[in-house]
Formats: structure tokens, sequence, C-alpha cells
């Protein structure tokens, strides 16, 4: 299997659970919510259905995971922890290797055990072969002992096949969220077994509008959900935070990033901007990955400050002037739909960014975001975006905006055309006398 780090990755500590008000789904009927994001494609509505009633049918839900529950809380753990509300979760991360480890699978609870995840353990030295066969004996008893043959399984990443296709679930679903091919790192194998996921899969949804785009033609059921917004969380950057002590003493103005420093990175826009405007601070929040720090500029202006907690987002936001989101224009980024974009917002930062195509559709088309294609026009950006936080119109804007999506819309989405899904499936083996 793959291990990638697809966003923002938090320090060590408890998993944050979502502020964000709950839609309540107890004894009412549901009907689908459009996906505002979703510019070519939006789910097809069925009769109304209670959303509740249909999660009780799921007897549970498998992921197959690239990303760690505790090294990252971002669109998986927001998803999925929302299932965990109505049926039994295991999560499935990568393996460690460790010498001479005998092979075995450990569990953890997370989300007030609501949460199992399940990490295999295999010595070093195995080849990939070698490591299949045994995290399949594993996932063999492990599934007989916990009734999982008929549970829902939910893939992160085309790679888990490798250990995961002989299983009949259910019902197949693949979170396609990041075009991982397109990684450093990536493994050969990938783009074969992503054709085979495509395929497989009973429903697929897309990180984002681009990622849509590129595998709409793919497989029969694709549809666009990009990633949406805790604004309960984010929005009390906008409310004055005590200082946090590694940001407190950095003068102002101050243009902040949160996220993996890693080959998406800009690294050369960062320095032409910090040697541009000596008196602007810029702060980068995040881990240094799969790149080699020393190539990372160094300047007086420059603050990198490591990882950081989800729940220590805000405060951090909160200190800041100008949010930016400085991603390369390479194969990596080409089809990104950064979680990021809207989290800046709800804090009320102005924001700055390269043009990704994701976030020039829709952000960028609606004036919310400044696009900058070069060092010269970021920086003149960065100018215009200082003076934003007084300009009423745009906060109304962007408040309006944000106020059609949430988590809580994107999964109670997701969940409708599962339950759509499953009924045609059911439908197929009852006219085949199955």
């Amino acid at each position: 299997m793959l291990d990638l780090d697809s966003d923002y990755v938090p320090g060590v500590g408890n998993s944050y659970v979502s502020s964000e008000p709950e839609v309540s789904t107890s004894s009412t009927a549901y009907s689908p919510v459009v996906v505002p994001n979703a510019l070519t494609v939006t789910p097809k509505k069925s009769a109304s259905f209670n959303l509740e009633a249909y999660l009780q049918g799921v007897p549970a839900i498998v992921c197959l995971s690239h990303l760690r529950w505790d090294f990252v809380y971002q669109r998986p753990q927001h998803l999925l922890s929302r299932f965990a509300k109505h049926t039994q979760l295991y999560f499935f991360e990568e393996p460690y290797f460790e010498d001479n480890a005998e092979p075995r699978l450990e569990t953890h609870q997370r989300e007030d055990g609501k949460v199992t995840l399940v990490i295999a353990h295999l010595p070093h030295g195995l080849t990939p072969d070698e490591s299949d066969a045994k995290q399949i004996e594993l996932l063999n008893v492990f599934f007989k002992e916990n009734n999982l043959e008929q549970a829902v399984f939910w893939y992160y990443t085309p790679m888990a096949l490798e250990i995961t296709r002989h299983f009949k679930p259910s019902l197949t679903v693949f979170d396609c969220m990041d075009e991982l091919s397109a990684f450093k790192f990536a493994p050969p194998r990938l783009l074969e077994l992503e054709t085979e996921m495509l395929a497989k899969a009973d429903v697929v949804f897309t990180g984002g509008q681009s990622l849509y785009e590129a595998k709409k033609d793919r497989a029969k059921e694709v549809y666009a959900f990009p990633s949406s917004i805790d604004k309960a969380h984010f929005a009390t950057a906008r409310q004055n935070h005590a200082e946090p002590a590694d940001q407190a003493n950095i003068p102002h103005p101050r243009m902040g990033f949160f996220g993996v420093v890693d080959e998406r990175f800009d690294i050369e826009l960062l320095r032409d901007l910090s040697s541009k405007r000596p008196e602007w601070q810029f702060v980068i929040i995040g881990p240094v990955v799969k790149i080699d720090p020393a190539h990372l500029p160094q300047a007086e202006n420059i603050h990198y400050l490591g990882g950081k907690s989800y729940q220590e987002l805000p405060s951090y936001l909160s200190g800041w002037d100008v949010a930016m989101l400085l991603f390369a224009q390479n194969e990596s980024t080409k089809y990104i739909s950064p979680t990021k974009t809207p989290e800046y917002l709800a804090a009320g930062r102005p924001v700055v960014s390269t043009p990704i195509r994701d976030v020039v559709r829709p952000y960028g088309d609606l004036n919310l975001v400044h696009i900058a294609p070069c060092a010269e026009t970021f920086e003149a950006a960065i100018e215009k975006a200082l003076t934003q936080k007084e300009d009423k119109d745009w906060m109304r804007r962007t408040d309006d905006y944000l106020a059609g999506i949430s988590w809580d819309k994107t999964w109670q989405n997701m969940v409708s055309l599962m339950h759509n899904v499953t009924k045609e499936k059911q439908a197929k083996k009852f006219r085949a006398g199955v």
C-alpha cells in the first residue's frame, strides 16, 4: 500500500472532534442537498429516505487508507467520524515494519471508542508480495472474527486492492481525494490499480471538480465532492486569541501558510517574496516532507514554526494579516482542491493563491480569493489583501458562500448516493433471482 500525506499534518495529540453543529437525522426523512461546489455534477435525487434507518442497516464501514488517523485530521476524519456515530467504523492504516516483528494486527480506539484503528505490524525485509500475503492472512482472520465480510468498503488508495480484492463487500466506495499517482514516490503500479479500483467501485467521489473531470468517464457513478469546512471551528479566528508563544514576537504584517511543505510548495515564490519585501513576515506552519529542508529559503522574515494541532490553527490564523496558498504549478498540484481555502476564509483572512484550478473555480471567479501567477502579481495581490479585512462587502459575500457548504451536507449527499446505489444493486440481484 501507499503512504502519502495529502494535506495539513498537525502535531501529535488526540484527534480533533468537530465543533460543527450536527444536522439531526434521528427520525425525519432526509432529502439530498445540492452540493454547491460540484460545478458540473449534482447528486441524483430520489424519494426521501431515513438516513439513520439506512445507516443502521450498514453492519460496518471498513476504510482502507494511506493516511494515518492520528497524523492528519482532514477529509477522511471529518467524513468517517460521522459514519461512526451510526455504525461501526474500522480504519485500516499502513503497516509498520519493525525488526523481528511477529506479524500481527494491533487495534486502537478513537472518537470515544466509535472508531477502531487497525494496524499491521510486520518484520523488515519482506518483499512487497510477501508483505501483501502476510496482511491477507491477518485480514482474513480479523474479518471473520468481526463479521466484516458484508461491510461497506471505503477506499482512499487503490493500493489496498492488493490485500482486499478477494473480499465481497456489500458496497464499494472510492473516495478519490487526490491524484496520488502525481505525488512524489508514488508506486509504479498505482495507475494500473486505480483502473481496477474505478471499475470495481460502486460509487466514486472525487476531492474536487478538476479531479472529477479527470475521472468522470472512467467509472459509471462519479460525483464531485470538494472538501468542505467546519465553519464553527475556524470562525473562532475572528475573535481575539491569546497569541501562541512562538508567533507572539513576530512583527506585522504577517502572511501565513499552513500545510505540508513538500513538492507542491512553491519554494521559489516564497524566496522571491521574502527578498522583495523584507518588512513583510512570512509564517509557515507544517512539517517538511519528501523534500530536503536545506532547499527552503532562509531569511529573517521567514518563520518556520513546524506542525501544529488542528485545535491550535485558529489561534495562529487570528494573528495573520493575509493567508496564502503557496502552491507550485506542477503535476502534483494539477488536481488538488485545497481544504485550507474555505478554512482561511471562514477565519476571516484575506487569501492570495497561485492559480490552482479548483481555487480559481469557484473562489477566484467569485472574487473571494486573489489569484496571482507569479511573484510580481502575488506581491501586488498581498498589498490589496492587506486592506481587505475591513471590506464588509467581501466579508458578506464570503459568508454567504460559506453558508452553503459544510461537512454535514457533504457527508449527507454521499450517504444519499450510497443509498441509491445500494437499492439499484439489490434490485438487480432480485431481477436476476440471486
